[in-house]
């Protein structure tokens, strides 16, 4: 198949709003490959889902920088593209990024120019194309005529969509069955919705009165310990291993009494009072690429587990969380499991919630104990409670939209007032809890206030205050004021406030908590 076709699906699933439409677009696409080369179907899923069957190919940004002239015609096709992904992954040692850099400019100049603007989005993973799981997931069970809850339940237990499309579209609904949880290989992590106070969560997930568990929310990084024998594999979140870099987190997982395990859990790093660090202390463990050693002395971390999805040929995703509850607590040390209540009181789960809060964690995860594991989705079985932070902040400068945003100004700078000075340090940019009127009204905004604009980014006075939800500071080396908003989205723009009374950069110090 040449890639081009499947750039021109990328491009018309970007210009399109109907999901009926996208999910139709994709499919066809998806059939069409089974029928030409049944073996680039996977690499097709992949691709349209905006992901690299290789995850990284150890190209950044300043590679990309230098693009050669492109092709005239489309010649390219996905087979050779991938090859050259896989090229790209492999090289190492010395000489490598010499190697990346010719490998990478014979791929870019065989692409026509969508393709190559395709190729840069796909490898820097900022390709905002709209085929997103819910698209992907209904494509895959339309184009092998399947039922979607299969397609999703072999999803969640194969961990990745591609191959899945693979499956499904070679064997059907038999080659689905036949995907389950396997010790060693991640799975999707179960999610938790949202809700702005613990009576709300409570009733979400129970609307009987029932007691349900209210557990602490951590900080920290999701990890999935796989053990098997003497071997213990750790996963975070999007599926990246990390076992490497976690020494201790494998020694724990190692020392419990089963051969074959799947645990769920977070770890984090923690003071010697057990106040938590920062999330980037943590975060730079599992981006390390240290001597275990070294990392084990210069940051130790602590698992603490919530959940336990297999034991020694049972799987348990599907028994009640009570009884995984357990299991667990019958395997592992209490020093390793999470803190939790179980209560039907409103009063003593608030109370729970302050107690974590105070201490420096996030807030609380509320479970039903009666919910299934509901790997890859956010159902009503886990809700979680966070103290929401906003600021009126000034917008900068904002970006140029792309995909369906093409030709609205969408992504926005922010900045908090400087008091000293009377200038605004930048904390960040996001493209979160825009609406349609609020992205229509800020075009326009932000057209008027315009001083300068380089064809992306369009400079404007910084005049128009904005209220921005937060989860969270974290230290940052790209900004000027060494701060980044974590998670930063829009709630609403304010009219009634002049840039003047913007907060100040030194509020937003205080909300971080930082330690000296």
């Amino acid at each position: 198949m040449l890639l081009a076709d499947l750039v021109s699906v990328s491009t018309k699933v970007g210009a399109t709003r109907s999901r009926n439409a996208k999910t139709q677009l994709v499919a066809d696409l998806l059939g069409a490959a089974a029928q030409e080369e049944p073996d680039e179907v996977e690499v097709v899923a992949a691709y349209l889902s905006g992901v690299l069957p290789q995850r990284r190919v150890g190209v950044g940004y300043r590679t990309l920088a230098a693009v050669p002239e492109p092709a005239a015609t489309p010649r390219l096709t996905v087979a050779q593209t991938d090859e050259a992904m896989q090229q790209l992954a492999d090289a190492g040692g010395p000489g490598s990024a010499g190697a990346r850099e010719q490998i990478l400019r014979a791929l870019l100049g065989a692409a026509t120019e969508p393709e190559q603007t395709f190729l840069k989005g796909l490898i820097t993973g900022e390709l905002r194309q709209g085929a997103q799981d819910g698209v992907m997931l209904a494509a895959i069970a339309a184009a092998a005529q399947v039922p979607a809850p299969s397609v999703r339940r072999a999803v969640m237990l194969a961990g990745f969509t591609a191959p899945v499309a693979s499956a499904a579209l070679r064997g059907g609904a038999s080659a689905l069955a036949e995907i389950g949880l396997l010790p060693g290989r991640p799975l999707r992590p179960m999610l938790a919705a949202s809700a702005t106070t613990v009576s709300d969560a409570m009733q979400a997930v129970t609307s009987t009165g029932e007691a349900v568990a209210v557990e602490c929310k951590l900080d920290g990084i999701r990890i999935q310990a796989h053990k098997l024998g003497s071997e213990v594999r750790l996963f975070t979140r999007s599926l990246e291993e990390v076992t490497d870099r976690l020494p201790e987190v494998l020694e724990a997982v190692l020392a419990l009494p089963a051969e074959r395990l799947v645990l769920d859990g977070e770890v984090i790093a923690l003071r010697e009072d057990g106040v938590p660090q920062p999330f980037q202390v943590t975060g730079a463990r599992t981006a390390s690429r240290k001597d275990p050693a070294q990392l084990r002395v210069e940051t130790p971390v602590t698992p603490w587990f919530f959940d336990v999805l297999h034991i020694d040929g049972d799987d348990l995703i599907d028994v009640p969380a009570s009884a995984r509850w357990a299991r667990l607590t019958a395997l592992v040390p209490r020093t390793y499991l999470i803190p939790r209540v179980e209560t039907a009181d409103p009063e003593v789960a608030q109370q729970f919630f302050q107690e974590k809060v105070t201490a420096g964690h996030e807030g609380v995860v509320v479970k039903s104990l009666d919910a299934p594991y509901a790997a890859g989705r956010r159902g009503a079985g886990w809700v979680k409670v966070k103290p929401r932070h906003t600021l009126d902040l000034v917008v900068l400068a904002v970006e140029r939209g792309s995909g369906r945003r093409t030709g609205l100004l969408s992504n926005i700078h922010l900045g908090a007032r400087d008091p000293a000075t009377g200038d605004f340090v930048m904390l960040g940019k996001t493209f979160k809890g825009m609406t349609d009127e609020i992205l229509a009204w800020q075009t326009e905004r932000f057209s008027q206030l315009a001083t300068a604009d380089d064809g992306w980014t369009v400079t404007v006075r910084p005049e128009q205050v904005v209220e921005i939800a937060f989860d969270g500071v974290q230290r940052s080396t790209r900004y000027p004021g060494g701060m980044a908003l974590r998670f930063a989205r829009v709630l609403r723009y304010r009219e009634d406030k002049r840039a003047e009374e913007a907060d100040t950069v030194d509020l937003v110090r205080e909300v971080a908590q930082w330690e000296a």
